[in-house]
């Protein structure tokens, strides 16, 4: 018999109420295991947990929904059940609607108390300070590289990297008008305008370029003005009610940002393996020939890959150098622990900035 959309929505409301009683029943068993943590002392946030119930959620999976939709679910799932065991306080580059933002939901789930910040200093200091127990800061683009300042502030602050996020970033321009007529400036985080030059100087010649210090901040100030545009996200248009004239018009189809997610060893330490890590370091070694060179002989010896090598000014005077470096692997593999033993040795100054599960 061929139901029709009365009947199957009948259907769709009583399954969404069995839903709702096993998902509380769920949030009722957190609750229990947010208690015995409490007792034991033990951190409330395992991202290797996470993603360990969602890799299981995926391989059951059997449709028709997509595995990535059913982990995204599932993040949202262990998110709000988190949030009853302990509320996840996470800094970030705000206001609301950037690409930071974008990453911390993503990353946390939408359960999380937001706490923006008007840059990354702000973020390190407050996730240092324990305003908030994590942060989140892009430390490299697939257009522009490095983000700078991220890298100069892993180096001196306590806080390390437990876990990484690559975002697909989309710029969109933004205004409070739907057409690109009359616009004299446009307002964007300095790495936005850099990785939007090519469509600016085709599309809008004449419009000056402001820096701002978020591209949020920039979709903010063009809603003050009708002959300003911003570039951001579409998630910032709807947050200040702006138009999109013209959509992902980054110069690299592909753009991606590479985020970092940091906290105090005390909030959570190192994950353990996951089979699909990296080790990110940051060294220094004496100015004489060949000792960079020398760096890398302890890798090859012991077979550990590396995938980046960066260089960093020491802001000593003396043309001397940081070097941060990202391993494949984890320290309790014998041959990474033995290459990292050897490195370290050869290396004036020498800090492990974190040991995390790769992001697909």
């Amino acid at each position: 018999m061929t139901l029709n959309l009365a009947d199957l929505r009948v259907q769709i409301d009583a399954i969404d109420q069995e839903l709702l009683t096993l998902l509380n029943r769920r949030a009722r068993v957190a609750e229990q295991v947010g208690e015995v943590k409490k007792r034991e002392g033990t951190p409330f946030l395992r991202p290797d947990r996470v993603a360990k119930v969602i890799e299981q959620i995926q391989q059951a999976n059997t449709g028709p929904l997509k595995s990535e939709h059913v982990a995204a679910v599932w993040r949202e799932i262990m998110s709000a059940c988190l949030a009853l065991e302990s509320p996840v306080r996470v800094a970030y580059l705000g206001p609301a609607g950037t690409f930071s933002e974008q990453a911390a939901l993503q990353f946390f789930g939408a359960s999380i108390e937001h706490v923006p910040c008007a840059n990354f200093d702000e973020v390190f200091h407050a996730t240092a300070s324990g305003s908030a127990g994590y942060g989140v800061v892009p430390v490299e683009n697939s257009t522009e590289g490095v983000v700078s300042r991220s890298l100069d502030l892993l180096l001196h602050s306590p806080l390390h990297i437990i876990g990484e996020l690559s975002l697909v970033v989309r710029h969109n321009l933004l205004r409070l008008t739907d057409s690109m007529d009359g616009i004299e400036a446009v307002y964007a985080h300095p790495q936005a305008l850099a990785q939007c030059q090519g469509w600016l100087t085709t599309h809008l010649p004449n419009a000056t370029r402001h820096a701002a210090s978020s591209n949020a901040e920039g979709a903010r100030l063009a809603s003050t003005n009708p002959a300003w545009a911003g570039i951001a996200s579409e998630r910032a248009g709807t947050q200040f009610g702006l138009h999109t004239p013209a959509h992902g018009i980054q110069d690299d189809a592909y753009n991606r940002t590479r985020f970092a997610i940091v906290c105090l060893p005390q909030t959570l330490p190192a994950p353990p393996a996951s089979g699909k890590d990296c080790i990110s370091l940051v060294v220094s070694v004496t100015n004489r020939p060949g000792a960079v060179h020398d760096l890398l002989v302890p890798l090859k010896n012991h077979g550990v890959s590396m995938t980046r090598f960066e260089s960093r000014p020491a802001r000593s005077g003396q043309w001397e150098y940081y070097f941060y470096i990202d391993l494949q692997g984890h320290p309790s593999q014998a041959n990474v622990k033995a290459a990292l033993a050897e490195l370290q040795r050869l290396c004036a100054f020498y800090k492990v900035l974190g040991t995390y599960p790769v992001s697909e």
